[in-house]
């Protein structure tokens, strides 16, 4: 099968990439930096910097749109905010325009996303049908989403990934927070009780492997493992396991005013349960949060 992904350089992107290329699919990564892309995910990928390098004529079975700048580690100022935007809104529309012109329409997109999209609902259960919270981030997640919507009038099938916090061993957040856990410095955000939802990196690939293989999921779905925790709850795990101690607790104040708006990613609360997954039958290695951490840990 041949598959264009957008993204591929990245924590995820990576990961799935290996597993395509271990079931025997071509994969050619669309990047602003080719060289990147050889050394990140290897010589039997094909590089592209610009959609105008695509052969309109190429069937590409499937598109895997994971791009878009790092939201937390700036401040969002407004060019920063456009730039997040363009980053994902604005090249989602320039695959959708290129899955147009194809002669041979790809039968599938699969557009990123994040839980974001609820914004802070506190301790309120969420699935797929809740609705959009209010915020930069939850908007942002909408209108990507409305953009990768476009290629269904295309004949498309689109699944759009409302993705969680990923835990893996080689990236992710989980590794920003190891060397104030492993000092000594580690704690609750805010009041801790914000709901934190969360994945497995080897969940969140075969969620996107079943995509691509069972025609009949489309639409949206919450890629979270079905036992999301509380921050309090996050901490005293990863503390644990690191066998230190979490006894610093960050007052929501000071990560409004060290990090200004993006303190809405750190301390917004989404209990989010993936309902449609688990209905249509989706299997979850991974459903324990100290399981995963260990394991990532010991990668």
């Amino acid at each position: 099968m041949n598959i264009l992904i957008t993204g591929g350089t990245g924590f995820l992107g990576q990961a799935l990439i290996r597993q395509l290329l271990a079931r025997g699919d071509s994969v050619t990564v669309l990047s602003r930096h080719a060289e990147t892309v050889v050394k990140r995910c290897g010589v039997a990928v094909k590089a592209v910097e610009r959609l105008n390098e695509l052969n309109a004529e190429e069937d590409f079975a499937v598109v895997i749109n994971l791009a878009g700048a790092p939201i937390i580690d700036s401040f969002w100022t407004s060019p920063r905010k456009q730039l997040i935007r363009e980053s994902r809104i604005t090249l989602t529309e320039q695959l959708v325009d290129f899955m147009a012109q194809c002669s041979i329409k790809p039968r599938l997109l699969i557009s990123g996303s994040a839980i974001g999209y609820y914004g802070d609902q506190g301790d309120s259960v969420l699935n797929e049908q809740s609705s959009m919270g209010a915020g930069f981030a939850a908007q942002l997640c909408h209108d990507w989403e409305q953009a990768a919507r476009r290629a269904e009038p295309l004949g498309i099938r689109v699944c759009l990934l409302r993705t969680g916090l990923v835990i893996g061993g080689d990236g992710g957040f989980l590794q920003r927070l190891l060397l104030p856990f492993r000092m000594g410095l580690g704690g609750c955000l805010g009041n801790g009780r914000q709901w934190m939802s969360w994945i497995s990196q080897d969940d969140w690939v075969a969620i996107v492997l079943a995509m691509i293989d069972q025609a009949q999921m489309h639409g949206v779905y919450n890629a979270t493992a079905p036992n999301p925790v509380t921050n309090c709850e996050f901490t005293e795990t990863l503390a644990r396991r690191l066998n230190r101690p979490a006894w610093l607790p960050i007052p929501a104040v000071f990560l409004k005013y060290g990090l200004g708006e993006r303190s809405e990613l750190l301390l917004s609360s989404q209990r989010v349960l993936p309902e449609r997954l688990l209905a249509q039958g989706f299997s979850f290695q991974h459903t324990q949060l100290n399981t995963v951490i260990t394991l990532s840990l010991a990668g």
